[in-house]
């Protein structure tokens, strides 16, 4: 008696799909292992794991699976920068001054300024700028990827202001309410990074349509933000980050929102197919990824005693 026969694969087989992405998200990691030894200043904290760097070449690699690994190298490298910018701005800055040059000297590296000597996160931001620069693209939509980081970078440092800084004793308050803290969603550094991969990889068609990918993806973005909220409150509180469930009396207001946001997100998005159908899966990407990657883990390693 034969055992059973081995099952025909008929159609397109997901597990070699799977598969492909896996591998792009390899070739992703490699590259960045490359990026950290050649800036090993900004890298060399515990948090910035070899996890870490696998986790951010993943996330790429599935939300936007039908680009090549070579087409994918500066979108991951931009996300590797925004962790970068994050640990400089909420974890090594001592002060608003500290805070300030680092806004100060990646604006002007933005604007085609040298960084400075030292500077190393500037350092990096020149080099994922010159390698932009190779896009033809790039030299029309500058202006936008330079507001685009300019509203991170200024997210980052309120944030950090509301951390850091003394009560109002006018208003009795340090600490935003949770409508205020969605609209400060940019320090997540989400629209920065999507504005960088459709300057790098987008067409003539996704190009045109830039202005209501960055409206819809900052949408997303505040769902990506309320999501991580909700994965990492016990890492926020031990690390002293700022969280929506430290801005409500009651969990279930931030379920709530969450719920809503993802709702308005996917309607917006399921218009936006209608025209750009590829760029709004992107987003759809994004959402759906996010959800499965934080009910498992947590990008950032275990921080430095």
């Amino acid at each position: 008696m034969t055992g059973a026969p081995w099952p025909v694969q008929t159609g397109p087989d997901p597990v070699a799909e799977q598969g492909r992405v896996c591998a792009l998200a390899v070739r992703g990691v490699r590259d960045l292992q490359g990026v950290t030894a050649a800036h090993p200043e900004l890298f060399d904290a515990a948090p910035f794991d070899p996890a870490l760097l696998s986790s951010v070449a993943t996330v790429v690699a599935f939300i936007a699976p039908w680009h090549t690994a070579a087409e994918l190298r500066i979108t991951t490298r931009t996300v590797l920068w925004v962790f970068a910018a994050d640990w400089q701005i909420d974890y090594l800055a001592r002060s608003v001054d500290d805070v300030r040059q680092v806004v100060t000297d990646c604006l002007a590296v933005a604007d085609g300024a040298a960084p400075p000597p030292g500077r190393h996160l500037a350092g990096l931001l020149a080099d994922l700028r010159d390698e932009l620069a190779t896009v033809p693209a790039f030299a029309r939509l500058r202006p936008i990827w330079r507001d685009e980081l300019a509203r991170m970078l200024a997210a980052a440092a309120r944030e950090w202001d509301w951390k850091n800084l003394p009560t109002d004793p006018t208003t009795g308050r340090r600490l935003p309410d949770l409508d205020r803290y969605l609209e400060n969603a940019d320090n997540s550094g989400s629209s920065f990074v999507n504005v960088t991969h459709w300057i790098a990889t987008g067409d003539e068609k996704t190009l045109a349509q830039l202005t209501d990918l960055l409206d819809a993806g900052r949408g997303v973005q505040r769902v990506l933000r309320l999501v991580n909220d909700l994965a990492t409150h016990g890492r926020d509180a031990e690390w002293g980050d700022l969280n929506a469930l430290l801005l409500v009396d009651d969990p279930a207001q931030v379920h709530a929102r969450l719920a809503e946001l993802t709702t308005r997100s996917r309607g917006d998005l399921a218009a936006l197919a209608q025209r750009c159908p590829r760029q709004a899966d992107y987003l759809h990407r994004q959402i759906s990824f996010t959800g499965g990657f934080y009910q498992v883990s947590d990008f950032w390693g275990e921080r430095d005693e």
